[in-house]
């Protein structure tokens, strides 16, 4: 989602204030700005477009000062524009503005009735207005801040500076993330901590309805009524370097390299080599009590949270409900006791996720988030965290945060399976050898990217391509047209192989793609005859299976990639490298912004 840095010091904002910016692009956008208080004025600089547009400007009419702001945007409310895009200013205010005001109509009418001149078609231009107005009725900076924030209702971060004031900058957050950098002459705010890896390890998070007043080398936070509060500060993990491409030509695809280690580092976290067991994190709940899973997430995730399904169900026995974030809570649905409510979020953000946490937590079922970053609201809010290891993804289509993802799911559902009896120690030993081997399986299938590319000169023409699959493939099989469609923007979907006949066939004609995901296992056969329905009617079949599976369909297929034999519990970890590969290639090929695709945001912190 958008992202929001801030500095008060004694150097120079403005290339600070850029810097930060940089940090903050995997999060997509599509306009950027910044403002800085210089000799006590408010100079504003935006650009619609990518950063470099805003560095062009700032190179042609610098700006000086202290203290400033800035935003990379991704439009919610308004088209992408300079005229939309952050910051906003209004007389002595300057704003800057993740999430979204919910009763901006009424607030922007209120304050058109008090003569006030809106410009633009933002939620975002009533906070400076109405911090002004009360300013112009005589209250300071601070306590304007706070009245302001007493009206609106939604969900925001806010970065705020004031003409006049020079060194202050007020910060606020409601249901959007805001973090407080700590250095030794200058305080930084930003709504993620990677933005300040290069200046301060040293963070501060803001709770929920908190608000922080900052001063160069201080920052003292208050909570919605006003009251002081201290939040703990702590060192982050995050490091200034840790934001390079490397030789590589894209963060995607650096990072899809990067994972047979990030699949190493979290299995490391969960599994003991030497007594063969799976150890979770201390859990405030009884896994031996678990009656029912209920799995809650979006996007890439909820594909982890399918997959989970399978393996929660088929080795702990226990039944398990799967819903999408957004749908989740307005549902309603009631959580019995014996449940164990699970969320995925790579960011630990995701709004309708935490949302949704929110809501089991009021129902009282205990909950546990399986999230990427530690330090992140999901994580501080849940019952436990089951924590991933892929490090930093600055890649907007998730690859490493997502093979984690399936690596910590499968150790909860073998700890769960042992906790209840559903598996003996044999068969516990034979599922962690399986997954202790996966790393060397990825490196293995990353040595035969070329094939891969080979394959996607084929596929780049296409107007359509279906991923069929069974089983856990079929998570598989949604996560590659979802990664296709995300990158190269041609229109693609997943299907239960089974579900071919039922509908999905009618879109198969002579050389339409067709990838099928068919790992070895009990319903390998299954899948071939399904295979067989797509190529008797002409369709470009695609075979992603180990080599027997390969050679035994290639009569059918026009190609196969051929994946190490191993065992079809882990299948779906594996299997998601290829579809990953294939998608990075054909929209490599096709020359879209692979890093950054259209429309999309790395962190949906909004509704």
């Amino acid at each position: 989602m958008c992202g929001i840095i801030g500095v008060t010091g004694l150097d120079q904002a403005a290339p600070h204030i850029l810097d930060g910016l940089r940090r903050l692009e995997y999060r997509g956008y599509d306009s950027a700005g910044l403002a800085t208080l210089a000799n006590g004025a408010i100079e504003l600089r935006r650009a619609e477009g990518k950063l470099s547009e805003l560095e062009r400007l700032v190179d042609e009419r610098p700006v000086s000062g202290t203290v400033g702001i800035g935003h990379t945007r991704w439009a919610t409310h308004g088209e992408p524009s300079e005229t939309n895009a952050h910051p906003h200013a209004a007389g002595r205010v300057a704003v800057v503005h993740n999430g979204i005001i919910e009763n901006y109509r009424a607030l922007r009418a209120a304050l058109e009735a008090e003569g006030r001149e809106l410009s633009s078609d933002t939620d975002t231009e009533v906070v400076p207005h109405l911090i002004d107005l009360y300013m112009a009725r005589g209250l300071d900076p601070e306590a304007a801040t706070a009245e302001a924030l007493a009206q609106l209702e939604g969900a925001f971060a806010l970065a705020i500076i004031f003409a006049g004031h020079a060194g202050l900058l007020i910060g606020a957050r409601r249901g959007s993330p805001l973090a407080i950098g700590h250095g030794e002459d200058a305080t930084y705010l930003a709504s993620d901590a990677l933005a300040l890896a290069a200046f301060t390890r040293r963070i501060s998070y803001l709770d929920e309805g908190d608000w922080a007043v900052l001063r160069p080398g201080e920052a003292t936070v208050r909570e919605a009524s006003g009251r002081p509060v201290t939040r703990p500060e702590s060192v982050t993990a995050h490091d200034g370097a840790m934001i390079g491409k490397g030789n590589y030509r894209h963060y995607m695809l650096k990072e899809i390299f990067e994972q047979p280690s990030a699949i190493a580092d979290t299995l490391g976290a969960y599994y003991n080599p030497g007594a063969q067991r799976v150890t979770l994190p201390a859990l405030p709940f009884a896994l031996e009590r678990t009656e029912r899973v209920t799995i809650v997430a979006c996007g890439t995730s909820y594909y982890a949270g399918l997959a989970a399904r399978y393996w929660i169900e088929q080795t702990a026995r226990v039944p398990v409900e799967i819903d999408i974030a957004s749908e989740f809570r307005y549902r309603a649905p009631p959580l019995a006791e014996g449940s164990v409510a699970l969320f995925i979020s790579q960011s630990g953000e995701t709004a309708d996720t935490l949302a949704a946490l929110r809501y089991a937590r009021e129902a009282g079922a205990p909950s546990a988030a399986v999230v990427n970053v530690r330090e992140s609201s999901m994580a501080r809010e849940a019952d436990a965290v089951l924590p991933t290891y892929a490090g930093v993804e600055i890649g907007v289509a998730s690859t490493k945060a997502f093979t984690t993802q399936l690596v910590t799911l499968a150790c909860f559902a073998i700890a769960l399976a042992r906790a209840r009896g559903a598996i003996e120690e044999t068969e516990e030993a034979r599922l962690t050898a399986a997954l202790a081997h996966v790393p060397a399986h990825a490196a293995d299938v990353l040595g035969h990217d070329e094939r891969l590319l080979a394959l996607a000169e084929t596929l780049r023409q296409a107007e359509t391509v279906l991923y069929i699959g069974r089983g856990t493939g079929y998570p598989i099989a949604m996560e590659g047209a979802l990664k296709l469609k995300e990158l190269s923007y041609i229109h693609a979907e997943g299907f239960a192989a089974g579900e071919l006949k039922h509908g999905p066939i009618a879109l198969i004609d002579r050389g339409v793609p067709v990838i099928v995901v068919a790992p070895p296992g009990p319903l390998f056969d299954k899948t071939a005859s399904n295979l067989r329905e797509a190529a008797a009617r002409g369709a470009h079949v695609v075979v992603i299976s180990d080599e027997a599976g390969c050679e035994a369909l290639a009569p059918l297929a026009a190609d196969t990639v051929a994946l190490p034999a191993l065992d079809p519990f882990v299948a779906p970890i594996l299997y998601a490298i290829p579809v990953q590969l294939i998608a990075y290639h054909v929209a490599v090929l096709k020359g879209t912004d692979v890093d950054q695709p259209r429309n999309l945001a790395k962190s949906v912190t909004v509704e």
